[in-house]
């Protein structure tokens, strides 16, 4: 097996625990948002440390975007992490349909809470993609974080879902979306997730750039 399929193999289990084990805290939890940002943040920490040394640990087409941005991936390598990613969170997705049920799925989509629009929905999860790539691409090039690089990722991760999940669901990940709204068939607002992660991520990219001047020649 060569490298390139080793890291999208890599991709693919890394978005099915982040998915499988945030989902199942969705459910678990009885809609305690410490419980559903530590399961995410906690399912991502596993994830990088099982598998981030082998394909970077993006599990997050957004992720993707910003090392495509920056230079990290290539064009193809970006297309091949998302369709793993997508592969990776539908089969999460399955995973907790055989273990629960399509209504129990659908409960842990990604929309807008009661109240709160698509358009406010929208500016949080693009603001909030751009301050997770960002934390992302600069912690994973700088060489004072050292052994604490995944812990800052997870914890910013906890940090998003304590902020946004009551409001938005705090998707930030294109593939998190797309696996419990196809697998529980639900599609509520489901534009605001699979574009305002993107924008946010190039948003973050841009961002990281500018403040750390790497964008200068």
């Amino acid at each position: 097996m060569n490298q390139q399929v080793r890291a999208l193999a890599a991709e693919l289990l890394g978005a099915f625990f982040l998915l499988f084990i945030g989902g199942l805290a969705i459910l678990a939890s009885g809609g305690s948002v410490v419980a559903i940002a530590l399961g995410f943040g906690l399912a991502l920490l596993a994830g990088l440390y099982a598998y981030g040394e082998v394909s970077g640990g993006h599990y997050n087409p957004a992720v993707s975007l910003g090392a495509l941005l920056d230079g990290r991936i290539d064009t193809s390598t970006f297309v091949q992490y998302v369709v793993a990613q997508v592969a990776g969170a539908v089969l999460a997705g399955l995973a907790l349909l055989v273990a629960s049920s399509q209504d129990a799925v659908a409960a842990t989509a990604t929309l807008p809470a009661e109240g709160v629009g698509a358009g406010s929905a929208f500016l949080l999860e693009v603001a909030l993609t751009a301050v997770f790539v960002g934390v992302i691409l600069k912690v994973t090039t700088s060489d004072k974080g050292g052994p604490t690089t995944f812990l800052a990722i997870a914890l910013t991760l906890v940090a998003v879902h304590l902020a946004a999940a009551p409001l938005s669901g705090a998707s930030v990940n294109p593939a998190r979306t797309m696996g419990s709204a196809i697998v529980g068939n639900e599609y509520t607002a489901v534009w605001v997730y699979l574009t305002a992660p993107f924008i946010g991520g190039a948003l973050g990219w841009f961002l990281y750039q500018f403040v750390t001047g790497k964008g200068q020649t």
